[in-house]
């Protein structure tokens, strides 16, 4: 194998790539990066046995051939090299070296055999579909920090997007809980989503897939299969293992007669809940929220360190009422609201909270109360 690329297109690629690789594996093949040179394109590909992750990039090809290399090592590489310049792969004719050659700088790098090289066999996808790549991020964004990290629970690992019916429409509408708080939102449904099994996409891939989705203008392609997800995004093949396990009835815990509305200014709401819960405990972090006619008192009393409140100017005119939050989710779901104003549903101090977008109808959140 002997091919010549822009470092530019080499690194933009790598980075992709590399991400996928553990940084410490058992087996060994799993460490390296997968280098296929053939027609007028340079071919890489990683994977951690759950996750795959392709991408092709223009290159002269003057010997084409395939090889396995360390991904990390090769990426650290490449980037230290200077902008601009031209990089040269050569394996040599044993295929046990790679030689790694820009400007003055050498590298030899050890190869493993392409033919162990595991592949992520896809099977036949049931269905397929086209999201902008827009959508997808706000589908993603706007639910990925609800991700369980709880391993014993694994099916609320991931993102459960599915078809649905609302107002007589079908949406593609994605989840997340952990039990404590809860994210929806949805999209009308593409042509090809309209039957599709709901799928739990795992939180690694939703990782990647986010850092894959910055161009507004590419489309993603999307496939499925009973057990896979493969997504095209441009010159980006990723395909990955779906959660095998049933995501539970989100819709048993959305609150539907929450009568107590709240509406107040997004930012100085999330700039006083930062403030107040500098002296809450590092294991409780919770704020108090005291209700009345047109006033929000937060407060937070941390016996170890002291205590803290602030008022501000809310339109609510319901009965007087105290309920209690973890001020970091508080912060999440602010975080991810595009309107100016945020609105609370309330019914009392121990049932399940509602939170909307006042920018975004489709965007749905539902936050646990906590005792304080």
């Amino acid at each position: 194998m002997r091919v010549t690329l822009e470092r530019a297109n080499l690194l933009k690629s790598l980075n992709h790539v590399h991400r996928v690789v553990e940084r410490r594996n058992t087996i060994p093949i799993l460490s390296n990066v997968l280098l296929n040179a053939e027609g007028a394109s340079l071919e890489l590909k990683a994977t951690d046995l759950d996750l795959e992750i392709t991408e092709a990039t223009p290159a002269q090809i003057e010997q084409a051939g395939a090889t396995t290399v360390p991904a990390h090592l090769l990426y650290d590489i490449v980037r230290k090299l200077p902008d601009g310049s031209e990089v040269m792969l050569s394996v040599d004719p044993e295929g046990s070296t790679m030689t790694v050659a820009s400007g003055r700088s050498h590298f030899k790098l050890q190869c493993l055999p392409q033919s162990d090289f595991p592949q992520l066999a896809a099977g036949e996808f049931s269905h397929t579909f086209r999201l902008d790549s827009a959508t997808m991020r706000r589908l993603i964004e706007r639910t990925q920090f609800a991700i369980s990290t709880e391993e014993t629970r694994y099916y609320l690992n991931g993102i459960f997007i599915h078809s649905a019916e609302s107002d007589g429409k079908i949406v593609l509408r994605a989840v997340a809980t952990d039990g404590h708080r809860l994210a929806r939102c949805e999209t009308e449904a593409p042509d090809g989503a309209e039957n599709m099994p709901g799928i739990i996409i795992p939180r690694k891939t939703v990782g990647e897939l986010q850092k894959l989705v910055d161009n507004p203008d590419v489309a993603v392609i999307v496939e499925l299969s009973d057990s896979k997800i493969r997504m095209t995004i441009g010159a980006v093949v990723l395909t990955s293992k779906l959660i095998d396990g049933t995501f539970p009835d989100y819709q048993r815990v959305i609150p539907q007669g929450n009568d107590k509305a709240m509406q107040v200014e997004r930012k100085s709401f999330t700039d006083a809940v930062d403030r107040v819960s500098t002296v809450s405990s590092e294991r409780g972090r919770a704020v108090k929220l005291a209700l009345s006619e047109g006033l929000l008192t937060l407060s937070v009393n941390n016996p170890d360190s002291g205590s803290a409140t602030e008022e501000l100017a809310v339109s609510y005119d319901a009965e007087p009422m105290e309920i209690g939050f973890n001020a970091r989710y508080l912060l999440d779901i602010a975080n991810q609201l595009s309107g100016s104003d945020v609105k609370f549903l309330l019914a009392d101090a121990g049932s399940p909270t509602l939170i909307e977008d006042t920018n975004d109808a489709l965007a749905l959140y539902v936050l646990m109360p906590m005792r304080v």
